[in-house]
C-alpha cells in the first residue's frame, strides 16, 4: 500500500463491499494502450467505485454494466468540437501522445484526468470543467485524494464540504423511503437529536437554513445509511438503504421516530422494493 493510499484509508473508511474493483488489470491495460499508475490500481482494489465526499467519482475498468468505466473516450467525444474551438482543449486528448485520460467524474460533468507525459508514475492531475475550465496538479491520484481530504489540496472546480470530514460512498443500489411525520410537542432541533443519538454514530452530510426551514443531512456509520431529516419540503424523514437492510431500517428508523415524539402520516417507496406501510 502507498503512502498516500493509507493516509487516506485513515480518514476515509473502505467500503465493506467494493464495487467493480477487482479483475484483469493486464487485459485492461491492453484495452487502454497504456499501462496505469500503481496507486490508481490500489484505488480502485480499495474503494471501486464509489462517490468521495461528494467530489468526484472512481471510474473502474471493471464490471458489466459500469456506469463510469476507465475509457480512452474524451477524444472520440470532444475532438470534433476541438476542431471549432482549439483554444479550449490546450491539452492533447487521449491516446494522442500525453493526452488527457479521465480517472474520474464528478456530478458538474467535470473530468478529473491524468495529463499522460512520460512513466505512468509520474502523470499529473488535470480537471477539466464543462465550462472548459482548468486546473493542474503536479501529483498523482493517490497523492491528489490524500491531499484533497487532508484540505492541503483546495480545488475551484470540484464541488464538496470541506468543513465536513470526508467520506465514501460505493455505489451500491439503494432503495428511498420517504417518512412523511405530523409535527409531535418537540422542536426540530430537539427531535434531530434524537434522531441522530438513537442511529448513532452518524456522521454529517451538511444542511441548510432558509426562513425557518431546514434540511439536514448524515450518515449512519454502521451500515451507511444516508438519512435527510427535514422541515424545507415538508416534515419528513428520507432514508437510503440497500434493499436487503429493508426490514433493519424500518425497525431502527420508526423506533427513533417514535422516541421523536412525531406521528407518522405515510412511508413512501419513491425508488426502489421496499414497502414500510
Amino acid at each position: 500500500m502507498t503512502g498516500s493510499l493509507a493516509r487516506i484509508t485513515e480518514r476515509v473508511r473502505p467500503p465493506a463491499v467494493v464495487v467493480d474493483g477487482h479483475g484483469d488489470w493486464t487485459e485492461a491495460e491492453r484495452t487502454l494502450g497504456t499501462r496505469l499508475p500503481e496507486d490508481y490500481k490500489q484505488l480502485v482494489a480499495t474503494y471501486g467505485r464509489g462517490d468521495f465526499w461528494g467530489a468526484l467519482c472512481l471510474c473502474t475498468p471493471f464490471g458489466d454494466g459500469n456506469p463510469v468505466p476507465l475509457t480512452a473516450d474524451l477524444l472520440d467525444d470532444y475532438g470534433p468540437l476541438r476542431d471549432f474551438s482549439p483554444e479550449n482543449y490546450p491539452y492533447p486528448l487521449f491516446p494522442e501522445p500525453g493526452g488527457l485520460l479521465a480517472w474520474a467524474v464528478t456530478e458538474s460533468a467535470a473530468h478529473v484526468c491524468w495529463l499522460t507525459e512520460g512513466p505512468p508514475e509520474s502523470w499529473p492531475v488535470v480537471i477539466r470543467s464543462r465550462d472548459d475550465d482548468y486546473e493542474r496538479f503536479d501529483c498523482g491520484a493517490g497523492a491528489f485524494l490524500d491531499g484533497l481530504t487532508s484540505r492541503t489540496i483546495t480545488s475551484e472546480l470540484l464541488h464538496h464540504e470541506p468543513e465536513l470530514a470526508p467520506w465514501f460512498d460505493p455505489a451500491v443500489e439503494l432503495d428511498h423511503v420517504y417518512v412523511r411525520l405530523g409535527e409531535g410537542p418537540r422542536p426540530y432541533a430537539e427531535r434531530l437529536g434524537i434522531l441522530r443519538d438513537t442511529l448513532a454514530p452518524t456522521s454529517d452530510r451538511g444542511g441548510y437554513e432558509h426562513d425557518g426551514q431546514r434540511q439536514d443531512h448524515f450518515a449512519v456509520d454502521a451500515t451507511g445509511w444516508l438519512l435527510t431529516y427535514e422541515s424545507a419540503y415538508g416534515h419528513q424523514l428520507r432514508v437510503a438503504f440497500p434493499p436487503a437492510d429493508s426490514a433493519a431500517a424500518r425497525r431502527a428508523v420508526l423506533a427513533a421516530v417514535e422516541l421523536m415524539g412525531c406521528p407518522v402520516q405515510s412511508a413512501d417507496t419513491v425508488y426502489g422494493t421496499s414497502s414500510w406501510v
